[in-house]
């Protein structure tokens, strides 16, 4: 058997062990599964490491909570991915995020005042971390993980329009902020 048809159906044992209440079978899937998810909760509440951390956290709680709900439609990557992403949405509406909110003009530095070389990551997740939560929600899932508007509009809560919108803005924040002023 190929390599990774045996991860697979070693995965798929261990989810159906972890539905059951083995705890060892669900560690070997957070261990498998959670750089993942850490990265897109680091993206999505704006590189604060502290926050993913507890998101990330509170994604793999809910996963155990909701195993017996996975109904193997789909990868269990996938079905545990779209509900990390949907803690931390829910995250950042039980903070107030305004769906039309931005980040006032203003209080974004004119380039000089922010260095940066496009080759540094630290420096664009800077850039991305002061964007506001639901513009970059939006930008995020959009242009990092690949979600439709239409994904985007339910998940948030918005119509279409305004996902493309709050990504529009988005990109032209990050471009004030890495001196690309078009």
């Amino acid at each position: 058997m190929p390599p990774a048809l045996a991860a697979g159906n070693n995965e798929m044992d261990d989810v159906r062990a972890a539905a059951a209440g083995d705890r060892q079978a669900f560690q070997r899937l957070y261990r498998q599964h959670v750089g993942r998810v850490h990265g897109a909760m680091l993206r999505l509440s704006g590189y604060d490491h502290a926050r993913a951390e507890d998101l990330t956290q509170d994604a793999f709680v809910r996963a155990w909570q909701k195993l017996d709900s996975f109904r193997e439609q789909s990868a269990f990557g996938t079905w545990l991915y779209r509900l990390a992403v949907n803690v931390a949405l829910m995250d950042i509406r039980a903070r107030g995020a305004d769906p039309v909110g931005y980040v006032d003009e203003e209080s974004v530095p004119e380039h000089g005042e922010t260095p940066f070389c496009a080759a540094e990551r630290e420096e664009l997740e800077r850039a991305i971390g002061k964007l506001p939560p639901r513009a970059r929600a939006v930008l995020v899932l959009h242009d990092v993980e690949g979600w439709r508007h239409e994904e985007i509009a339910s998940e948030l809560e918005m119509a279409v329009g305004s996902s493309k919108a709050q990504l529009h803005r988005a990109r032209g924040l990050l471009r004030k902020v890495l001196g690309d002023v078009r």
